[in-house]
């Protein structure tokens, strides 16, 4: 499933071809994705302008112009591609030869550029839902998210304040949508070991006694940011689904430090060997050398 990175990077490819631009049409070719589309979902977004492209946690949002909002999430399999009169743009690697199959384009955008925005999305896992913004706080989707892991917001002090007297594992907790929006098993996987912190360690370790945040908290904020800022300039990354707007792979699988590398030695050259454990029924990947 795509993870933050990736989601940020779809917004990124969506926002210049959609922000400005009315929506001439929408075409919607099943009730349903994983919910059925909202009452009369394609004539609300006729002849609306798109004011905004935006993304909270791993949600797509495209502001309208009447004061609605546009909620999107791209499941397990869902992608955009952007399209013209002269065609799609090329999705080549063989590896995604799955989006190019039009039985699974499931709602098509026109535009009044001339543009069309297509999602597609094999296994039906996404979410497309029409509201107005100021009810999207406290709709199904965000009200129960937890801070964004990027901007100001996300510091050591932060995650102590979080994490104090929580003795789940340090993996599962930043896995918690409810207390960190938007992390998933890649990143959170990859910023543990930025941190040196070990995944099993309990979460409230990262507090003192009096709710101040250790070194471990602030090296784990620093790194949570540092690893979402690397993989969003890379495109996120391309294992199964992700594949950007312009049909191009995410690269940051490439950089990867421990994750899916069980059994190689650790780049710290710590003489660690990459291992693999569940948590929650998710592999976790870390070094037992210099992750504590």
């Amino acid at each position: 499933m795509p993870e933050l990175p990736e989601v940020e990077t779809v917004r990124r490819g969506l926002a210049p071809v959609m922000e400005g631009q009315t929506i001439v049409k929408a075409d919607v070719r099943r009730p349903d994705l994983r919910r059925p589309f909202p009452a009369r979902f394609a004539s609300r977004l006729k002849g609306r302008r798109v004011t905004g492209v935006g993304r909270r946690a791993k949600y797509l949002t495209v502001d309208l112009d009447d004061g609605s909002v546009l909620i999107m999430h791209l499941g397990m399999s869902g992608s955009f591609r952007v399209e013209d009169d002269g065609g799609a743009r090329s999705l080549s690697d063989p590896y995604h030869r799955r989006s190019k199959l039009r039985a699974h384009d499931h709602v098509v955008f026109h535009l009044g550029s001339g543009k069309r925005v297509v999602f597609n999305d094999p296994r039906r896992f996404g979410i497309m839902d029409l509201m107005l913004r100021v009810e999207a706080p406290e709709s199904a989707h965000f009200r129960a998210l937890g801070i964004e892991p990027l901007g100001n917001v996300l510091d050591g002090a932060i995650l102590a304040k979080l994490f104090a007297g929580r003795k789940a594992p340090l993996k599962a907790a930043l896995m918690d949508q409810r207390l960190v929006a938007g992390l998933g098993n890649i990143y959170v996987c990859e910023a543990l070991w930025r941190a040196r912190l070990s995944p099993d360690r309990a979460a409230g370790t990262l507090a003192t006694r009096t709710g101040k945040p250790t070194a471990g908290a602030d090296r784990l904020a620093d790194a949570i940011r540092t690893v979402l800022e690397a993989a969003i300039k890379a495109g996120g990354s391309s294992l199964r689904d992700h594949i950007r707007t312009n049909g191009e792979l995410g690269d940051f699988q490439h950089t990867f430090a421990v994750y899916d590398r069980e059994g190689e030695p650790c780049p710290r050259k710590d003489r660690g060997i990459i291992r693999r454990k569940l948590h929650s029924g998710r592999s976790t990947f870390y070094c037992p050398v210099c992750q504590r």
